[in-house]
């Protein structure tokens, strides 16, 4: 097989049709993420970090996320406001291997169930699939949280496993589940994004006609 190592992910701008990925950056996101998350403490329950006492603690956090590059950190642009209604990095980047995770995902309320929400996951499978040529393209999460492992099925994603006592977050034990999306996986996977995205499968309300459904 190709052994030619993968590209490394750098800070980009990847458009969407709804939505734009950003190179997160403290002056222009941070603000608008921290009055999106206020009041919704249970947003950071599966989450590494957070939540933040303040401003001041959350801008600190998004200037240390910027400047890293595992995980390499995107905002998630609303393409109408203009504003930041999320995050997602990629992580354990291993290029000589192909393989690269998507993870630290904060969807504020004002992503959460739109198209949007689903739209970021199909560009940044996209641009590590079709762009920088890796051949694994892995989800994990706490093995408790029920939303990620349904958003990982949704999404196209194949259950693995779960790595039992896998990590100590927050002071508490971690199981972890894996997931994986394969290179040949990928075609059918982007077409049924595309089918889902596409304007005419939503009614004068942005209700959904046709489920997300993957092919194979």
């Amino acid at each position: 097989m190709d052994a030619t190592p993968a590209e490394r992910p750098r800070h980009t701008t990847i458009e969407g049709r709804y939505l734009t990925l950003q190179p997160l950056n403290a002056d222009a996101h941070a603000d608008t993420l921290f009055n999106s998350v206020q009041g919704h403490d249970s947003l950071w329950d599966y989450m590494s970090d957070g939540p933040f006492p303040d401003r001041e603690a959350f801008r600190a956090s998004i200037e240390k996320k910027a400047v890293s590059t595992d995980p390499l950190y995107f905002a998630i642009v609303d393409n109408q406001s203009a504003d930041a209604v999320g995050y997602a990095s990629y992580l354990r980047i291993e290029p000589s291997h192909r393989v690269i995770e998507v993870g630290n995902i904060l969807y504020t309320p004002r992503l959460q169930r739109t198209r949007g929400a689903t739209e970021a996951m199909s560009l940044m499978a996209r641009h590590a699939f079709e762009d920088l040529r890796y051949r694994r393209y892995e989800w994990k999460c706490n093995a408790l949280n029920e939303p990620s492992r349904r958003a990982a099925l949704r999404l196209g994603f194949r259950f693995e496993g779960i790595f039992r006592q896998h990590m100590i977050v927050k002071g508490h034990n971690r199981d972890t589940a894996w997931y994986a999306m394969l290179d040949g996986e990928w075609p059918d996977r982007k077409a049924a994004f595309e089918r889902w995205l596409s304007p005419g499968n939503f009614d004068a309300e942005g209700r959904q006609i046709k489920k997300l459904v993957r092919q194979g």
